[in-house]
């Protein structure tokens, strides 16, 4: 075991309590999350201290899943080993799970109810700027240099015009940012010396290897009896493998992966309408937990759809449970098996090139994903059309909902202008969207 960096190490019980209150209370996104978590363990426990939360945070960044869910892991290992991890990463994401799976039987079983539609539609114009402000508070971070605006340009024609697969994306940037990075680190805005370097005490290969077996075990094993019980084809094994693949290019976090989600849930699979996808997303923004529950949502409906041999609130419990089990499983496999190599990744020049041209290109990414929302809450219909490798979305101007359109300003007013935090925007925005569903 590595150190905290500070002695005032806590009982197994006191942090039990402590990550079961940060799991009830972490609303706000990431960048929320990872400023809550700083403010209890750093500045108010004092747990861990600043250089080690940093390396934490950096080594999450790193990796692909939702980065505030794997800081939590690491630090509960850091205090506790392996049962400190397991009750860090597993107490911060089973709230928001449950939260978001009585949302889930809400949307499923509530729709055409006349407020239930209003405040979903409300949300829809709060979703849109909550994305757009990310995309700009990511982009003046990831952006250091001219060169990562270009792979930022460069991974927005490519998802947006050409439909490059978003796994393709993100290792076309990578393999660029560890190339440049061995000459020229300065184009990426690295510092020409990596950081130093301290030796982890264990035997961090055995960590390694016990990790990786268990966890592969563990992560696969639930849709591998899918497969067997209800055959290859049934949509909870899609669901567990289409899920587990999206674990393993989650670089970026939650706004970068949704513009790949949404691209297959809706066009490939048709689990999901385009609208519909805008719902979940701020179904997701309204509940405690990582953004990336999502995609329990999505696992629900899809079961839920196609509940053959269940009853559809059967299947989608069984989808919605698969679906948080294979992107979380993984996400807490990668801390477990990385953990002991933080040091070495943290001082390796070649790979902070890799993640800085990641996070670039994910800038380009989220302009995707920023595109395509405003397209479908603004416009209505909204066809996909191609010419040759060329892909654009053709819409109707005339057919502007200038409903939505308001409530979008409105919600950008409340963001930028009076800077409201996340949940009173969408609070604002459900109930000016019940008061136009019934004065329009």
């Amino acid at each position: 075991m590595t150190t905290t960096g500070n002695k005032m190490r806590p009982s197994f019980g006191e942090a039990f309590l402590v990550w079961l209150k940060i799991g009830c209370i972490n609303f706000g996104g990431p960048a929320g999350q990872i400023a809550m978590m700083h403010r209890i363990l750093v500045d108010e426990k004092k747990w861990i201290d600043e250089p080690r939360f940093l390396h934490a945070l950096n080594f999450s960044m790193l990796l692909p899943g939702p980065e505030a869910t794997q800081l939590a892991t690491y630090v509960g290992w850091l205090l506790h080993g392996v049962r400190g991890g397991l009750a860090a990463g597993i107490l911060f994401v089973l709230p928001g799970a449950f939260v978001m799976l009585a949302l889930s039987l809400l949307y499923a079983y509530g729709r055409d109810l006349g407020p239930i539609d209003g405040a979903l539609f409300g949300i829809k114009a709060a979703v849109l700027v909550i994305v757009f402000e990310a995309l700009i508070r990511i982009g003046k971070r990831a952006l250091k240099s001219s060169l990562l605006v270009s792979l930022a340009a460069l991974a927005f024609i490519g998802i947006f015009f050409l439909a490059a697969p978003f796994p393709l994306i993100v290792i076309a940037a990578a393999l660029a940012g560890y190339v440049i990075a061995r000459t020229r680190p300065d184009l990426l805005g690295l510092a020409a010396n990596p950081h130093d370097i301290t030796e982890y005490s264990g035997d961090r290969w055995r960590q390694f290897t016990v990790a990786s077996v268990a966890g592969l075990v563990i992560w696969w094993a639930p849709v591998a009896l899918a497969a067997v019980v209800l055959g290859p084809h049934h949509v909870l094994v899609d669901i567990g493998v289409f899920f587990s693949k999206l674990a393993v290019v989650t670089f970026g976090g939650a706004y970068a992966v949704l513009a790949y989600m949404a691209q297959q849930v809706v066009e490939t699979h048709g689990w999901m309408t385009a609208p519909e996808m805008v719902d979940a997303l701020g179904l997701a923004e309204t509940t405690p937990g990582p953004l990336i529950l999502v995609t329990q949502f999505v696992g629900f409906l899809a079961a839920f759809r196609e509940a053959a041999p269940f009853t559809p609130l059967v299947a989608g419990l069984i989808g919605a449970a698969l679906t948080t089990w294979v992107t979380f499983v993984p996400a807490m496999l990668w801390i477990f098996a990385g953990a002991p190599f933080i040091e070495q990744l943290r001082g390796n020049r070649r790979l902070a090139g890799a993640l800085a041209a990641i996070t670039a290109a994910v800038v380009g990414v989220i302009l995707n994903l920023s595109v395509w929302f405003a397209l479908h809450v603004l416009f209505g219909t909204v066809t996909e059309r191609h010419w040759g490798p060329l892909r654009w979305y053709a819409f109707d101007p005339r057919a502007l909902d200038t409903h939505a359109a308001i409530l979008a300003v409105t919600a950008a007013i409340l963001a930028f202008r009076f800077h409201r935090s996340l949940i009173e925007v969408i609070v604002v925005m459900a109930l000016l969207g019940i008061v136009t569903q019934y004065s329009f």
